[in-house]
Order: structure tokens, then sequence, then C-alpha cells
């Protein structure tokens, strides 16, 4: 798995995974800040998340383009440096006014613009190691793992989310709770109705601080949204130590990949100081290449519709309709060092079978077995029922890859190995293949989603309350686990293919256009949010169930002209 990877590969991956941690951690408790701090709307909310996740993969295609001007390196250190600044930003509080609104729309187009030079160009990065012969067999495990590191940031993000959050509120004297931004808004705006009036005193009587709880419901209320709105700011800061971190491993390994931090241009220039030739694609082996790509990127817009709704209509769900806290196995979801250590675990026990000594056999099965007691240790400890949030549903889908990832290598890797008359290169699916499963994958998870929702009043009827039958965790802990078979069937397989294809002349371009793909299913990824309060809870699934299987129907109907276009 790790063996024979160019140590390249390890340190943009690390670098990669900081960066990731921060944007993440700003990403879980984004829509909850929206909506505690300005009293949005799911509409208005939605609208603003979707703008913005769609900036951050639309911008890819401007870094892509510049750096094949100017450098990878380049854009990818400035990008870093926009970010900063755009984090810092967004970690000031500020009262909920013109200003509030002004310099946090600032402070994502930083972001947003940095993510592009950044993100899109440090792919490439990776896919320019394996241009070189001796690691070429490699790439789509390179890529698996590049994915992997990355969901290692994302995986830990929801749970120092909630640890800041959960800190700043105690330090004012509160505790969170799910109705109250919005009943509070509705109170302070003159909206509110006597029950649920009532609903906020019960609500008010329950903070730790006596003076807090015997406030003036007034008082209390915007008292509750300021802190809890600054507390989600201190967890935006995060994202700028993260890069901090990111920055030192980036320079610190930088002698490792610096020769793979070439564009085209570059690369005929050392070619022609050396004397030799840089093999070229013909204009119609370009223009099939560039086609094919785009076709495959149309189909991945409605995967990342469905999929990138981990923040705002699955938070939504995880907020309203779902039981506020875990009881039996389901607890250790939520205890992020319960997940860390099996994460590790299944990497240890891979390396019992795989390790070519005994003794280091032995040795990954001891230490397997030690990380397997310490996850029971910890479970052992957890209250019964332990409370939980709804943005820590969020770090299921990265433990999930993180978890997955091998198990997912391995299954491929025996596929391309069992060869035949009818299969002389393997049995392992090609990318868009792969792609076109992932899509009917991703419609299971929505069918979930409508079962959970069966019987369920429309979040219009709950008028911003929650569910008074909230549905058990496991529902969204399923769903998260169906979208991941997803998304390793997709995502790192799409990057380590547009890498692969991409001719090189446009390898920035190919590989921002990958991510405008996924800037416009972010997009879209709006529409049940605008939908939301206007149709019952389980269309908005259906939508998303219905689109996938649309899609993949799609991928296989061009299946045989992309692979032509794209063959080796």
């Amino acid at each position: 798995m790790f063996k024979n990877q160019p140590k390249g590969l390890f340190a943009l991956a690390l670098a990669n995974t900081g960066e990731r941690f921060g944007y993440y951690t700003m990403l879980a408790i984004f829509m909850l800040f929206l909506q505690a701090k300005f009293g949005w709307e799911q509409a208005t909310a939605s609208q603003v998340y979707s703008i913005f996740l769609a900036a951050v993969y639309f911008m890819p295609v401007v870094g892509g383009w510049l750096a094949d001007k100017i450098g990878y390196g380049k854009c990818v250190v400035t990008g870093i440096s926009v970010m900063f600044l755009g984090y810092l930003a967004l970690a000031v509080p500020t009262p909920a006014n013109t200003f509030g609104i002004a310099l946090m729309l600032g402070a994502l187009l930083l972001i947003a613009v940095g993510t592009g030079l950044f993100k899109g160009n440090l792919q490439v990065l990776v896919g320019n190691l394996y241009d070189d012969p001796k690691y070429a067999a490699k790439r789509d495990s390179a890529f698996s793992l590049f994915y992997m590191a990355i969901n290692i940031g994302a995986m830990f993000a929801p749970a120092a989310a909630t640890a800041i959050t959960n800190r700043f509120l105690a330090k004012s004297g509160l505790i969170y709770k799910a109705d109250i931004p919005a009943l509070a808004h509705q109170l302070l705006d003159g909206t509110i109705s006597a029950d649920n009036a009532v609903k906020l005193a019960g609500l008010q009587a329950q903070m730790p601080d006596s003076s807090v709880a015997t406030m003036l419901p007034e008082s209390f209320s915007s008292y509750y949204i300021e802190h809890l709105s600054s507390s989600y700011n201190m967890g935006f800061a995060v994202a700028c130590v993260s890069l901090i971190v990111s920055v030192l491993i980036y320079f610190g390994c930088r002698s490792w990949f610096r020769h793979a931090d070439v564009n085209a241009k570059q690369a005929a220039s050392k070619a022609a100081a050396a004397g030799t030739k840089v093999e070229e694609l013909t204009p119609k082996q370009t223009k099939d290449r560039v086609v094919a790509l785009c076709l495959v990127f149309a189909v991945v817009i409605f995967f990342w519709m469905a999929f990138h709704q981990n923040g705002q209509s699955l938070t939504w769900f995880a907020r309203d309709y779902t039981q506020s806290f875990a009881t039996g196995w389901s607890k250790a979801g939520f205890n992020i060092w319960i997940l860390a250590l099996l994460a590790v675990s299944i990497y240890t026990l891979f390396g019992v079978f795989q390790s070519e000594s005994g003794r280091a056999k032995i040795t990954c099965g001891a230490v397997t077995a030690l990380l397997w007691g310490g996850a029971y240790w910890i479970y052992t400890g957890l209250a019964d029922p332990l409370e939980i949030q709804p943005q820590l549903f969020q770090q299921f889908n990265p433990f999930y890859v993180v978890f997955l990832t091998p198990i997912s290598m391995a299954i491929f890797s025996a596929l391309a190995n069992k060869k035949s008359d009818k299969y002389p290169k393997g049995m392992e699916p090609s990318a868009p293949k792969k792609i076109g499963i992932g899509m009917f994958v991703a419609a299971l998870g929505y069918l979930i989603m409508i079962m959970a929702s069966l019987g369920q009043q429309s979040p219009a009827e709950l008028q911003g309350t929650v569910s008074p039958d909230p549905v058990i965790p496991q529902y969204l802990m399923a769903t998260y686990l169906v979208l991941t078979f997803a998304e390793l069937l997709l995502s790192p397989m799409g990057i380590s293919f547009v890498s692969k294809v991409a001719p090189p002349k446009f390898k920035g371009l190919m590989m921002g256009l990958w991510f405008a793909a996924t800037a416009v299913g972010n997009y879209l990824s709006s529409i049940p949010g605008l939908l939301w309060m206007n149709v019952p809870l389980w269309a908005n699934w259906a939508i998303l169930m219905g689109l996938c299987i649309v899609a993949g129907g799609i991928m296989f109907a061009m299946l045989r002209k992309i692979e032509a276009a794209t063959a080796d």
C-alpha cells in the first residue's frame, strides 16, 4: 500500500491534510453559524453556502490556467497566503449587521480564491510524480492514499469545531440546544408563537449559569445568539493554525517533490536544453481526450449535488429530525478518539497479512489488538445516553473514507491481477465505469433517507423547532456509509483519471475543470434548501435519488465512447 511510493506523495498529502482540517472545521459549523447569527431561513442560508462551495471548486479553473503559465508551486504558495487572510477575517466576531455580512462575504471570497490557487495545483504536483515510468503503475493507489490523507484532516474537524464551540459557550454560562437560535430570532423579530415562547423559556431554564437562566427572554435571546456566534468564530480560527502547519510541511519537504513542479512549457524548455524531444499528442488525440473528460465532468455534477448535502440538508435533518443522544454501540461513532483508533487499526490489520517477515506480522497483530482494546476502554467510559450535536455526523464520511480506503485498494488490486483471455488487463473496472457505478450507489444512500423521513412532519410544520418523534442516529450513519462507498468509486478515481489522460499542455486547466464540475454540483446542492420549506421531507431525498440514477444511466450510455478516447 505505502511501499515503493515516492516520498513526495507523503509530503504533499500531509500538506493537504493540514489545509483540509481547517477547511472542514470551518465547514462543519458554517451553516449553523449562518442561521444562528443572522437568523436566515434555510433558502437564504443554503444559497450563501452553495455559492461559497461553488466558488471554492470553480476557482481551480482560474488557478489551473494560471499555473499552466507560471508554475504550480508558485500558485500553491500564493493560495495558502490568500486563504490565511480569509480565515483570519472570518474569525473576527462582528455584529449581525451590514458590516458583519460584508466582512463574512469578503472572507469567503478570499478563501475561495486561495483554495482555487492551492487545491487543484497541489494535486497536479502529485500526478506529475507518477509521470515517471518507475511509478506510473501506482498512480491510482497514490491518489487513493492522497484522498485518504485529505479525509484524515476532515475526520477530526467536526470534533474540533464542537469542542471549541462548547468551550466558549461554557465560559458564557451556556450549553448548546439546537432549537434556541431559531426560537431566539423569532422572539426578537416578534413572530414567535405562544407555544414556542413557552418552549424557549424551558430551554433557557436549562442553562447552567443561574444569572443567565433568569434573564429576561429578550436579553437571553440576544445573549445566546451573540455568544453562540462568537464561539463559531473561534472554530473558524482553527483554520489559520492548520495552514501554518501546512506551510511548514510544504517548505520543509520541498526537495522531495521539487522535480514534479514542472508545467508543459517548463518541461519543453528543459527538454530543448538537454537535446531531447517531449512527446506530444496529435490534435485529434488532444480533442478526443478533452471531449471525453468533459463528458465525465458533466456526469459528476450530479454526484456532487447529492453528496454535498452533508453541510446543509443532512445537517438540518441531524438537528431537527434526529435524536440528540446516542445509546449502545452507536455511541462509539461520536467519539473521535475511538474512530481514530479504529481507523489506524485497519492499517495495522492489513500489515498482518502484507508484512514480509513473521516478526512484523506479530508486531502488527499486537498493535491491532492494543488499538481495539483502547477503543473499547474509551467506549466503556462514555455516558449513556451520550449527548451529541448535529455537526458531529459530518465526521462519519471522512472516517469511512480513511477506514475503507485500504479495503477498496485491496479489492481493486485483486481485480486488476485477475487476468484472463477475456480480461487481458485484469477485471478492475475502468475509472469511467467506477464513476457510473458510484452514481447508482449514491442513489441507495438517499433511499435510506426516504425511509427515515416517512411519517415525519414537513419542515414548514415544525416552525423552527425539532421533531417530536426524532429518528435514531443510525439512519444518518448508514446514509453516510453508503455515500462514502459512492465517493470512493468516484472521487479519487476521477482525480487520477484526469491526471492520467489530460493533454500535458492542459493539465492544470483540466484539473481545474474537474473542480468546476464539482462547483456546479455544489451550487445545485442548494435546490433542497430552496425546496426545504415547500415540500414534504421525503421529496427532497427522492429528487436527489432520481438524479443519481439518471446520471448513472447516462454515464453507462457514454462509457464505450469515453473509454475509446482515453485508452492508452
